[in-house]
């Protein structure tokens, strides 16, 4: 007869996983995007400014896309903003990250993607 055999569930470890992700993204990275949004704005106003972007010429789907298309393909944009969250972290929160680093990038882009694109006019 078999025994039955203490075997984890795979499906219960992503979803463990998955909330991990979600509990620092909602108490982490929201919070810090929020505080940071002043430095947000401002950093990506620069870079406008910096890349020569006629921005304020540009209708608005256009603007939200130049957003995330700048966000997207600009290492140098990203690595900055992504920067801006990290600093923000605690060790335990850091260790998450360090774990999970694409994912969170990616979760943090998207998430200061939405940001700026809900704030065009502050940034004209």
């Amino acid at each position: 007869m078999d025994s039955p055999k203490a075997n984890p569930n795979p499906i219960g470890k992503v979803f463990e996983h998955t909330g991990a992700l979600e509990k620092l993204q909602n108490e982490a990275l929201r919070p810090i995007l929020k505080a940071q949004n002043e430095a947000l704005v401002q950093v990506y106003r620069y870079f406008l400014q910096k890349r020569h972007v006629p921005f304020a010429k540009m209708a608005t789907a256009e603007q939200k896309n130049w957003i995330a298309d700048s966000l997207s393909k600009d290492n140098r944009l990203r690595g900055l903003l992504i920067g801006m969250v990290i600093a923000g972290l605690n060790a335990e929160q850091l260790e998450l990250y360090l774990n999970e680093e694409a994912e969170v990038n990616r979760r943090i882009i998207g998430m200061a993607t939405q940001r700026l694109q809900s704030q065009l006019e502050v940034l004209l």
